[in-house]
């Protein structure tokens, strides 16, 4: 029998990419899923895909609306936060150092601010499972922030998993990963940076949404493991 059967996961970011593979992973290991999300339609759209989803609409940065969806969600058993994405940004050509920290904030204060909301209704052994990011390990110029970002994230996972304990704390760190945000953030430009990224790689392919998801599973079913930054790169941080 699966370790997440009638358990609640509620993915934080789940309406696509990652988060919404993570969803269907939880569903077929018999978990109650709830995905949160900023966008009605993408909400719509998941729910669409995945029979019997529950769905929840808030922002990150709206800590009192996600108090709210937590209030209305009930006993959670596992929380994954996977909001965020990718952000280019020149430090020196760009606008000053604090218009550009829109990415961190949803990332790392986003992160925060579920966790809070989550507090009140998660159970004694709950796991939460937050998403940094192969940019800690390789940072990439013109992305400054989603590398501070990631780090930030993967730290605040060790050090919830003290303040939080017994609660478990963990970050999975996906590597260039073949989600739709990519198309959004590079543009036409998507399918060559991809292979480029690809050709680097010890595996020799990307990995997919479910391979992360996989690895969240992972996380949220080990009752040993904690304050733990699992890699799902490809080797990628290494090359």
């Amino acid at each position: 029998m699966s370790t997440l059967n009638t358990h609640h996961v509620v993915v934080i970011g789940g309406s696509s990419g990652i988060g919404l593979a993570t969803a269907r992973a939880a569903q077929q290991g018999g978990a109650t899923v709830t995905v949160v999300g900023r966008r009605s339609d993408r909400l719509a759209a998941a729910a669409a895909r995945l029979p019997d989803l529950r769905t929840a609409q808030a922002d990150v940065l709206d800590l009192p609306g996600l108090h709210a969806v937590f209030a209305e969600a009930g006993p959670v058993d596992h929380l994954v936060v996977t909001a965020g994405e990718a952000v280019l940004s020149d430090f020196v050509a760009g606008p000053d150092p604090a218009a550009q920290l829109d990415g961190f904030s949803v990332k790392v204060l986003g992160a925060a601010n579920a966790i809070r909301a989550a507090l009140p209704v998660l159970a004694p052994t709950a796991s939460i499972v937050l998403t940094g990011g192969v940019s800690t390990a390789r940072p990439v110029r013109g992305a400054w922030t989603t590398s501070v970002a990631t780090a930030a994230v993967e730290q605040l996972a060790r050090v919830l998993a003290l303040e939080l304990a017994p609660v478990r704390v963990n970050a999975v760190s996906p590597g260039w990963t073949v989600t739709p945000m990519w198309d959004t953030v590079l543009g036409e430009q998507a399918a060559s940076v991809l292979e480029g990224a690809r050709s680097q790689l010890p595996t020799a392919r990307l990995a997919e949404a479910d391979d992360v998801a996989a690895a969240v599973l992972a996380l949220l079913s080990n009752p040993a493991i904690t304050a733990e930054v699992l890699h799902v790169d490809g080797g990628g941080r290494l090359v």
